[in-house]
């Protein structure tokens, strides 16, 4: 029988303390993206004066759909004022690209594009000719971040269906872009 006070002491010692236990972690739940997380916005402004005046504006919109996939849109207008003409010949460009991105490793990513212009350009009885122009680039870039929302990019890309004759709208096939990026 001394055993049983003995034993009830010990669990009455006892009890408290695996009250006191913690219990075991649940690991917090991951944060689901929402739609607007997914989106950013960007693009960007040309500017030139000088004998050949020149202003573009080109705004981006992206979305991310996978965590290293982006895709995007961006529409451009171009205004030319070219004063190696007599006199001045004012032209005007627009069109749009479309992207993907794979970003490889940390901020490095490979490119591809499609990008279709529609410009003008001088016919040597002075005024202008409209044209078109498809192209499809690919090439890589790098990200250079100045928060967790916002940053620049380079990227070289290499044209594809650059013909080097006075029908392509670029002078080369190797096209540079740099750009800025904000995420919502």
């Amino acid at each position: 029988m001394k055993k049983l006070p003995l034993a009830a002491a010990v669990l009455a010692l006892a009890l408290p303390a695996f009250a006191q236990a913690p219990e075991p972690e649940v690991p917090p739940a991951k944060p689901r993206s929402s739609m607007k997380n997914k989106f950013f916005v960007g693009g960007g402004v040309g500017l030139a004066f000088g004998t050949v005046d020149y202003l573009e504006i080109a705004p981006l919109l992206g979305f991310r759909v996978a965590p290293r996939v982006d895709l995007g849109l961006q529409p451009f207008y171009r205004w030319i004022n070219d004063g190696r003409y007599s006199p001045s010949l004012e032209t005007t460009d627009y069109g749009a690209r479309l992207f993907a991105r794979v970003r490889i490793v940390a901020r490095f990513f490979a490119e591809a594009d499609y990008q279709f212009t529609s410009y003008e350009y001088a016919n040597g009885t002075g005024g202008s000719t409209r044209s078109t122009n498809n192209a499809f680039l690919a090439g890589v870039g790098y990200t250079m971040p100045f928060s967790n929302n916002a940053g620049m990019y380079f990227s070289v890309l290499y044209d594809f269906t650059y013909k080097g004759d006075h029908a392509n709208f670029y002078n080369s096939p190797i096209q540079f872009q740099i750009g800025v990026s904000v995420g919502f």
